[in-house]
């Protein structure tokens, strides 16, 4: 977790669990992050006002008693931090319900505990069980995942090397505008710049480190881009595959050709690292007939392992 989102989530469970609101001054005694001169301090947090704004969390501004001219307060209450989720069936409150669970105690123990801890401290009541609210419902182990949020919270342009669907390697510069889950894969929805397309792309087909632009709010998100994103074309590979053998590949793909001894089959190539390794799992059972990078791929990586083992 970047210094950043630490302090977010630090200022989100602050200003949640309190059950007043808090001042300037309390929330950088009380919220781990906040540091250097006062105005640096004003700075960074009307850029985290602005940055939970735009996750749709609001921070009411309020004071201790309206009939005096007290310092302005703020706080977040449960009722405006809470999502419409609208009509669910017993699948999607079962997986709810189980996200809830994973998350209880663990995710975010450290800091809550330290943000309460520091309030108590400061004689400030507060309310863990207005944490509950704060549980996450993704997460992402790909590398990239956390700056390419970054950077959609900024607006800012990320740029990064792609393997395009036809396996050639090529810079991207993009805006990016979301980040989807589908089918196990994270999908990063953009306009591509350099053809002025907004355009999707898998985040385990990046062979680079996301550089993220300086620049922040340097572009608009649609409010409905995805009308306007269709997938990236893919080369396909053509396998022969053996007689009632081969039910991982054959699951991944369409058959083409069904013969005496031997099928055929389709499979689009999403992830060439993966294909490779299931290919080379089934061992003499799968022939690969095309592309020809995929073919060599395994014809090199066989004899690297006759050499290595015999």
């Amino acid at each position: 977790m970047s210094r950043k989102s630490e302090r977010l989530v630090n200022l989100t469970i602050a200003l949640l669990a309190s059950k007043r609101y808090l001042t300037k001054s309390e929330i950088f005694r009380t919220v781990d992050g906040y540091e250097g001169a006062p105005e640096a301090m004003e700075r960074m947090f009307e850029r985290d006002k602005d940055d939970l704004r735009s996750l749709g969390i609001t921070i009411e501004l309020g004071s201790f008693d309206p009939l005096f001219e007290d310092e302005a307060g703020y706080r977040i209450t449960p009722s405006s931090y809470r999502l419409d989720l609208g009509e669910l069936d017993g699948a999607d409150v079962a997986v709810l319900s189980l996200a809830a669970k994973a998350w209880t105690g663990a995710a975010l123990e450290r800091e809550s505990t330290s943000a309460l801890v520091k309030l108590s401290s400061m004689g400030l009541d507060s309310d863990a069980e207005a944490l509950s609210l704060l549980a996450p419902r993704v997460s992402g182990t790909d590398k990239n995942f956390v700056a390419i949020t970054e950077a959609i919270m900024r607006k800012s342009e990320i740029e990064f090397d792609y393997v395009s669907g036809d396996l050639s390697k090529k810079h991207r510069r993009v805006a990016p505008y979301s980040l989807r889950g589908e089918a196990g894969a994270w999908y990063l929805l953009a306009l591509d710049l350099d053809k002025n397309l907004v355009r999707t792309f898998r985040l385990d087909r990046f062979v680079s480190d996301v550089a993220i632009a300086r620049k922040s709010n340097s572009y608009v998100i649609p409010d409905e881009p995805a009308v306007l994103a269709p997938e990236e074309s893919t080369v396909d590979a053509l396998l022969r595959v053996r007689k009632n053998r081969c039910s991982q590949l054959r699951s991944l793909g369409v058959v083409v050709d069904l013969g005496e001894d031997w099928d055929q089959i389709r499979i689009p190539i999403l992830d060439l690292t993966s294909l490779l390794r299931i290919i080379l799992w089934h061992r003499d059972d799968v022939v690969v007939l095309e592309p020809l990078d995929l073919r060599e791929s395994v014809i090199t990586t066989l004899k690297e392992m006759s050499v290595l083992h015999g």
